[in-house]
């Protein structure tokens, strides 16, 4: 009986390794497919409106920042619009204050739900845009001045309703976890989101994410009651056969900061894993009409099970490596998962080598053992949240904790550009 559950758990183990590496890898296939995933060189003609949405909650230390960096937009027609709840004054006297130094570009939203949470706070300014397309991001965000003016040539140039730009983490040098959580996003916005564009199926990020503003009312903004509303946005888009196109370029990435403790991370990962499972359970992945789209929207939502379950069998496999007697065949076929892992291993160090280069960052020796025998510490903590978002959606907890920001990606650490 051991040894059928050694086999079991050794080819599921393999199987999930195997498909995570060859999507992980999907931008650097050929060299066609690498070309394709950037923006084109815009247009200049700058013929759509943005109604940009910065939804900040307790953020007064970076959202200043990130407006200004707005601010200095090439495109000809935006507006700044942040969103803050009624009962955060300090962040609310930041808004107000940039609002009346740049009437007519920024304004401010207050969103009174007594329960706070993001899409909330986005359906409150949905009624208050004017521009042809809204696009969010997140209060601590560093914007590149030219990406709306690419955004705008990628909508036209392949007449979408959904343009998805990249986000990169660029504090990798703040902790070892920062280190993998960089580079996860890398691999992520990089690669992986391309694959799902060119599938037609798309969990949509969270910020730098564009979408037609009359598709939006259409669809009644964001899930107010979904954990992950980004991913559900884009399930129900994708389902309806939305035009979705996704860009990177590391020059025009929004930088981000990753959360600042290995709580915070934790957290982060149970809110996101809960908000999969949630997305999953409305099931309008179903309207979607090939399998090949339907079985990979499967796949990807049940991401937290899959993350739990593997966590659990690992476990239980050192476990009965050190109190069990195993048959030799079977103690070999245990090992069949390390082949993938140890690939994806290989690949993540060339792809920290890459991120170093793209993002003109330091990389040195001891960033790349950091990455190595960081690996499975990470993996435990993404196993860890899998199981809580498990254990909270099961037991029908569905409060939104807040990623708290200080704004690291914003300082010239010496160890990172020296």
């Amino acid at each position: 009986m051991i040894d059928i559950f050694i086999a079991l758990c050794s080819i599921t183990l393999f199987g999930m390794a195997a498909v995570t590496l060859w999507w992980m890898l999907h931008a650097w296939r050929t060299p066609e497919t690498l070309a394709s995933t950037r923006f084109g060189d815009p247009d200049g003609a700058g013929v759509l409106s943005f109604s940009l949405l910065v939804p900040a909650r307790h953020e007064q230390e970076v959202l200043e920042h990130t407006v200004l960096r707005l601010l200095e937009s090439t495109h000809p027609d935006y507006e700044v619009i942040v969103i803050v709840g009624h009962d955060d004054p300090d962040t609310a006297a930041v808004a107000h204050r940039l609002a009346n130094a740049n009437p007519g570009l920024v304004s401010v939203v207050t969103d009174t739900h007594e329960k706070k949470n993001k899409p909330k706070a986005l359906n409150s300014a949905l009624p208050h845009c004017r521009g042809d397309v809204v696009g969010v991001f997140d209060a601590e965000d560093q914007v590149h001045p030219e990406l709306l003016s690419h955004v705008d040539s990628a909508f036209r140039g392949a007449d979408a309703s959904v343009v998805q730009g990249g986000v990169q983490l660029i504090n990798f040098h703040s902790s070892w976890y920062s280190l993998r959580n960089c580079l996860e996003y890398f691999f992520w916005f990089r690669s992986r989101l391309h694959l799902h564009a060119a599938k037609g199926f798309i969990p949509l990020g969270g910020n730098t994410v564009f979408v037609r503003t009359a598709l939006l009312r259409v669809n009644d903004g964001w899930d107010q009651n979904c954990l992950a509303e980004d991913c559900d946005l884009g399930v129900r888009l994708s389902s309806q056969g939305a035009k979705i196109v996704v860009a990177y370029d590391s020059v025009l990435v929004t930088r981000e900061e990753t959360p600042d403790s290995i709580v915070s991370l934790f957290k982060q990962r149970t809110r996101w894993n809960q908000g999969f499972l949630q997305v999953y359970r409305k099931q309008d992945w179903k309207r979607l009409p090939d399998l090949r789209q339907r079985m990979l929207a499967r796949y990807t939502l049940v991401t937290p099970f899959i993350q739990a379950l593997s966590g659990v069998m690992i476990l239980s496999g050192i476990a009965i490596a050190f109190l069990a007697q195993v048959n030799v065949v079977w103690a070999m076929v245990s090992f069949s998962p390390v082949i993938p892992m140890a690939a994806t291993s290989a690949f993540e160090v060339v792809g920290l080598h890459d991120f170093g280069k793209q993002y003109e960052l330091r990389i040195r020796f001891t960033h790349y053992v950091k990455l190595i025998i960081g690996g499975p510490f990470y993996q435990l903590i993404l196993a860890g949240a899998a199981l809580r978002a498990v254990w909270r959606e099961l037991r029908g907890r569905k409060d939104w904790e807040l990623t708290k920001h200080v704004g690291a990606h914003l300082l010239r650490d010496a160890e990172a550009t020296s």
